[in-house]
């Protein structure tokens, strides 16, 4: 049974992964289905969290708009993740940010890898 089960999500996977971290600043290209119509929406923020692997691979994006903290979590996966693109690479020393939810301002900004 198992080998049915891994047949079928390596054949879900997604061939072109793209590579990016933990700190970096990434626009996510995802697709929205209001009824009929079908479009693409960017969210563009810094990742804060990565986890598991194969096909349950999600990621966790944080952008403040309006003064409003959102965060949104994409399976790496899915369809309806068209395409990630990295805008710019963060030097962290840790794997998940979740301390950038209490900061403000510049305080919340990660620094760039040079």
């Amino acid at each position: 049974m198992s080998e049915l089960l891994k047949a079928f999500t390596d054949e879900q996977l997604k061939e072109k992964v793209p590579s990016f971290n933990v700190g970096d600043g990434v626009k996510v290209y995802c697709r929205i289905v209001e009824g009929t119509r079908v479009r693409t929406q960017v969210f563009e923020g810094t990742v804060i969290a990565k986890r598991n692997g194969g096909i349950s691979e999600t990621f966790t994006v944080r952008r403040v708009s309006y003064g409003v903290g959102t965060e949104k979590t994409f399976p790496l996966h899915s369809p309806n993740v068209q395409s990630v693109e990295v805008v710019r690479r963060g030097k962290v020393r840790r794997a998940k940010l979740f301390y950038l939810r209490d900061r403000v301002g510049k305080a919340a900004k990660v620094k760039e890898k040079i």
